[in-house]
């Protein structure tokens, strides 16, 4: 990580800001929701009027519900006096005996009280001290003529204080805040340049953990301001929209009102998080933000993030913050704070070994099922309750639990959420084992984990501060918290976290963990019968604030909201993919295709792409961007629709609507064969194994097979009611696909002479479709088929029982192409809607979602890298991990239509391949390796069909590598 996420806590300031060691005053000392209006220097008189009188000198803090002075000397405790135990408030001298004083001290303020707080003496962070009965504090401001208008604030604000309803104070203080920012206005005289141009402005306020500061947002086309109204940390936040990287909207109390400005890209810690009053306000800042960032950074997807997850270049860790930060999990909000999962359930062991699937909890369970005992009782509550009905009565996460992990280096926070004292010294975060113990086996205690644990900064471990945080019942003092058996330090703890969180265990796992958490397991009936079922308040849409009339009612569900935890924003309504890694590949998978899944095997006697060794077929499409245009010949006058290259690549076959397929030979570069089967288009085409026979389809209905050798049509399947419009053969089996919403797998083996005996085609199965379907095609081992059809659905299929695993609406338009990955884990699927998806087989899960600016009609990919043909006759090539696009290659001018890679054992040396010989051949380098030998089969060659009626139509070219 760029920062520690530690330094979410520096205060309650800016993220990262060091606060001047005498600046002791932070928002922290005010209550949960209590606003810092402002400060005056002042003195605080003792004695008043008597020989042992004395003024400390300090600043006087005006706040919503009390009144904080912070002296200058740190020896000296800071003094708060809550305004609703002020008996009586007013200009000192004014009241009574001390009246012959006020010519005198003009500038005093009298406070009367039942209560004080002394906080921080000799800049200790310890719980307050709190001293009771009446008492008389008079404070001197140096400018005396603001004596009147403080008083008349303070006065103000007392009455807000003094009123019986919560609601009521709640309402009276808004109003208060509300008038104090519409009288005052962003000083655009602090704008960095005077050529800025201003989009916006309005008000909000800065969140921090547990504390929000208002006053006034600005954008400008350089710049995204923040100006305290208080001025506090300091007159103004400015961040430059050219450092920005990410921006989230956010719900903040279950409302959509929040904005987090990231400035560093793999940073769990914001720069800026802004809560808005107006939706519009956020959404209006977020437009601007968003468009600017269009144009300067480059997106990373959601669904990016898991591709790049389940192929193993995401870490676990990387892959959770990620989706914490997705789910609305914030530093800056401790109800909301990233939630991690507690990993490891052996905290006995001397060693702990990652190599035990016993060393693990079980993430299919949220904590309160994982022990049997417990979950039954909480079950037999559960079944006797009524509507809503929850199992558990506390969540996994909440701001009490967040400070419990991390009071140690955030003392201060634990003091403002408990009112100025730390928990009892036996319910302090004493002991790891301890603590999971309690998880496992306490009535009311669920909780998860938060990221420090799997980070490398071991200070929330250790008292490092020397905090006095109580002696336990034993009579120990809590100090530092006790380590399980197999950690020699707090170090080896943490790293051996680290590596429990990366095991091959947890990765085979964590995917059912976070169907429990952000996925489809988090509420609805699948919930339920996970046993996750939490509180109704601590769902998203669980509660409408707005609906809530009775002011008393709304603030009570606010703070039981902010205070008792939320569940995070729902990502996936599926079930989540797995990891994909070699060492999974043995696994089992609980469906009719895992075999086709995990290993992806091909059929003998049958070359794929997967023949290429795995140092060439990296090497081929790592140079996949050097693709350049080599020859270029026109045989067709109108489109071409598909293309199949010959095993020994001396003869190129294309169909083209046209109604012609031809024959092109690559060696003498001239036209050998010309037929036409019927009046009508063809529309795709393919070799047999053993390149005697060219397979084409048509609209009219038929698909017709060729002999190459006698130059004859030797079979013909008439065996739809619609256009065929794409065929795939494996082993002895035809697949076609129709605009009779159809896809038909036939078996036969067509005729070798013409002549003999037509063979008989048995269709073997049938699988139906509600619309016409445009495009199919197989995994490797062909027991999945994959189908897109015109309203822009994908299916999978399982043919080993002709069934439907997913049914996907992945497009808004019609399905232009698909493919398997070569691990028949993913499929890619093409539209006329400019978008190229990701589906994970498994789950059925639209894993990432690129959008390109015109439709891509066609495509090849290695799983990682898609080379794709483009509306413009342009050949990009996607990087699917990060998506993006890498390279754009100018192949044709007009539209692609069909696209193929010759077989890997032709790719051919320079001295064998007459047009190719022109070409510098692509080595495959490396890092203390010599240059191959001259004849080593480098070049990818690369056949593509055009679809364009005016310029070269009906044309196609050669692609190498340069």
């Amino acid at each position: 990580m760029a920062r520690n996420m530690h330094q979410a806590f520096a205060g309650a300031t800016l993220v990262g800001e060091t606060q001047d060691r005498r600046q002791r005053f932070s928002l922290l000392l005010l209550n949960l929701e209590e606003y810092y209006f402002e400060q005056h220097t002042a003195n605080h008189v003792q004695h008043k009027g008597s020989r042992y009188e004395r003024k400390i000198r300090g600043s006087l803090k005006i706040c919503s519900k009390s009144v904080i002075f912070e002296p200058d000397a740190i020896s000296q405790p800071i003094i708060k006096i809550p305004l609703r135990d002020c008996i009586k408030i007013g200009k000192h001298g004014e009241n009574g005996a001390n009246r012959h004083f006020t010519k005198a001290v003009s500038g005093g303020i009298s406070l009367i009280f039942s209560q004080v707080y002394f906080i921080k003496e000799h800049n200790i962070v310890a719980p307050y001290k709190i001293e009771r009965g009446t008492m008389e504090y008079v404070f001197e401001l140096d400018v005396s003529g603001k004596v009147e208008d403080v008083v008349e604030t303070l006065l103000q604000l007392h009455r807000a204080s003094c009123l019986d309803k919560l609601g009521d104070q709640t309402a009276m203080i808004t109003a208060i805040l509300q008038s104090r920012l519409a009288r005052t206005s962003f000083d655009k005289n602090r704008f960095q340049s005077v050529s800025e141009k201003l989009h916006m402005e309005c008000k909000a306020e800065m969140v921090t953990p547990l504390v929000t500061n208002p006053g006034h947002v600005c954008i400008t086309d350089t710049n995204l301001y923040f100006q305290p109204l208080n001025g506090y940390p300091k007159p103004m936040v400015q961040i430059t929209l050219h450092d920005v990287r990410r921006i989230y909207k956010r719900r903040h109390g279950l409302m959509p009102l929040g904005l987090e400005v990231f400035c560093t890209e793999d940073d769990p810690c914001s720069d800026v998080y802004l809560k808005f009053y107006e939706r519009q306000d956020r959404d209006d800042l977020y437009f601007y933000i968003a468009t600017y960032l269009e144009h300067h950074v480059a997106e990373r997807t959601a669904e990016g993030c898991t591709l790049q997850w389940q192929r193993g270049l995401l870490s676990n860790y990387q892959y959770l913050l990620h989706l914490n930060t997705l789910a609305d999990r914030s530093c800056n909000d401790l109800s909301q704070y990233p939630v991690f999962p507690w990993v490891v359930g052996d905290y006995s062991s001397s060693e702990l070994d990652l190599s035990n699937p016993g060393t693990f909890r079980d993430l299919s369970k949220p904590v309160g099922a994982l022990n049997k005992e417990r979950l039954e009782r909480l079950l037999t509550r559960y079944r006797e309750m009524p509507e809503p009905k929850f199992m558990y009565g506390s969540h996994y996460s909440s701001p009490g639990y967040v400070l419990f992990y991390l009071v140690r280096i955030a003392p201060e926070y634990m003091l403002c959420l408990q009112n100025g004292r730390f928990d009892n010294a036996d319910r302090m975060f004493n002991s790891i084992a301890e603590t999971w113990k309690n998880c496992l086996d306490g009535a009311t205690d669920f909780k998860e984990l938060i990221p420090e644990f799997y980070g490398d900064d071991v200070s929330f471990l250790v008292n490092s501060l020397k905090l006095d945080l109580g002696k336990r019942q034993g009579g120990q003092m809590v100090d530092d918290v006790e380590l399980p058996p197999w950690a020699r330090s707090p170090e080896d703890f943490l790293q051996k976290s680290r590596d429990a969180l990366e095991s091959d265990y947890v990765s085979e796992h964590l995917h059912e963990w976070i169907d429990l958490v952000f996925g489809c397991k988090q509420k609805g009936r699948n919930a339920v019968g996970a046993h996750n079922v939490f509180h109704p308040l601590t769902y998203e849409g669980g509660v409408n604030l707005n609906s809530i009339e009775d002011p008393d009612e709304k603030v009570a569900m606010l703070t039981q909201i902010l205070e008792f935890g939320q569940t995070p924003k729902q990502l996936f309504v599926t079930p989540h993919p797995r990891r994909i890694t070699p060492k999974f590949k043995s696994l089992s998978q609980p469906s009719s295709y895992s075999a086709s899944t995990a290993d992806s095997p091909v059929s003998p006697g049958e070359e794929s792409f997967e023949d290429l060794t795995e140092e060439s077929r990296t090497l081929a499409w790592s140079n996949i961007t050097r693709l350049r245009p080599h020859e270029q010949h026109k045989i067709h006058k109108e489109a071409v629709t598909g293309i199949a290259v010959s095993r020994s690549g001396s003869s190129v076959f294309t169909t083209s609507q046209d109604s012609t397929l031809k024959m092109f030979s690559k060696e003498s570069k001239m036209l050998q064969r010309s037929i036409s089967f019927s009046n009508m288009a063809l529309s795709s085409c393919l070799l047999l194994p053993g390149d005697a026979t060219v397979v084409s389809s048509s609209w009219d209905n038929n698909v017709y097979f060729y002999s190459i050798a006698f130059g004859r049509r030797q079979d013909t399947l008439m065996g739809h009611d619609d256009a065929v419009s794409k065929i795939c053969w494996h082993d002895n089996r035809l697949y076609s696909a129709s605009w009779d919403s159809t896809v038909k797998v036939w078996s036969g083996v067509p005729a070798e002479m013409p002549g003999s005996r037509r063979h008989q085609f048995d269709l073997l199965a049938e699988l139906e479709h509600d619309v016409g379907v445009d495009t199919i095609s197989l995994n490797a081992a062909s027991t999945l088929l994959v189908s897109g059809t015109k309203e822009g659905t994908v299916t999978i299929w399982d043919l080993t029982a002709a069934a439907i695993l997913h049914q996907i609406p992945c497009h808004s338009g019609t399905v232009c192409d698909t493919a398997f990955s070569p691990d028949s884990r993913h499929v890619l699927s093409a539209g006329e809607d400019g978008c190229l998806n990701v589906v994970d087989v498994q789950t059925g899960m639209l894993m990432s979602s690129m959008t390109s600016d015109e439709p891509q009609r066609c495509f090849l990919w290695d799983g990682n890298s898609v080379l794709a043909g483009s509306q413009s006759g342009e050949l990009l090539v996607w990087d699917l991990l990060g998506g993006k696009i890498r390279e754009r290659i100018q192949g044709h001018t007009g539209k692609l239509s069909a696209a193929d890679l010759t077989p890997p054992n032709l790719l051919f040396p320079p001295a064998d391949v007459p047009f190719s010989s022109r070409e510098l051949p692509v080595c495959p380098l490396g890092r203390g390796r010599s240059p191959p030998d001259p004849g080593w089969p480098g070049h990818l060659h690369l056949s593509l069909g055009l679809r364009d009626v005016r310029l070269q139509n009906g044309s196609f070219n050669f692609h190498m590598e340069n």
